[in-house]
């Protein structure tokens, strides 16, 4: 039916206090609150985590770097954006890096000021005051992360196939 889908947010993940914050992907939620929830069940039950946000997916304006020649209008209050940017076209689970914070008067001129510094294929900038996130603090991070240190992280790789004919000897 449509019209009964939650909201989707953008999931950004820190996996250690010196690497950047990565958009790691997204998840469906009720309200930010809930969206850090999922977000930590699906991104952070084994590998590690520094700290987490979430944003809602609309608040971010992406544009490619061929985008960049004939950008869509923006659409966004002046302040503080984070600006992300995808470094390759290679499939992987980190859409992109946070290349810095700006102030700009839009989040197109926030991807103009990165693009000072950093190269692209592909960049997104979201308002800071829309991001919802962990604090990283101590009792916070224990609290929100400890329990996926105890756990062994495996890729499926590791546990093989299961073939016809052991089946049948089992």
């Amino acid at each position: 039916m449509w019209g009964t889908e939650w909201p989707r947010f953008e999931v950004i993940k820190q996996d250690v206090k010196s690497a950047p914050p990565q958009m790691v992907g997204s998840v469906h939620a009720v309200d930010p609150e809930h969206a850090l929830v999922v977000a930590r069940h699906v991104f952070v039950r084994r590998p590690a985590a520094h700290a987490l946000w979430v944003a809602p997916a609309e608040a971010f304006y992406a544009v490619t770097r061929e985008g960049l020649k004939d950008p869509p209008p923006p659409e966004g209050p002046s302040g503080v954006y984070w600006v992300f940017a995808r470094r390759s076209q290679r499939r992987s689970m980190v859409y992109g890096d946070l290349v810095g914070r700006y102030q700009a008067e839009n989040p197109l001129e926030a991807i103009r000021q990165a693009l000072l510094e950093v190269q692209g294929y592909a960049f997104y900038a979201v308002p800071e005051a829309l991001l919802h996130g962990t604090e990283p603090k101590e009792e916070v991070l224990e609290s929100w992360f400890a329990p996926a240190k105890e756990k062994t992280y495996r890729l499926q790789s590791y546990y093989g196939l299961v073939t016809a004919k052991e089946e049948k000897d089992a």
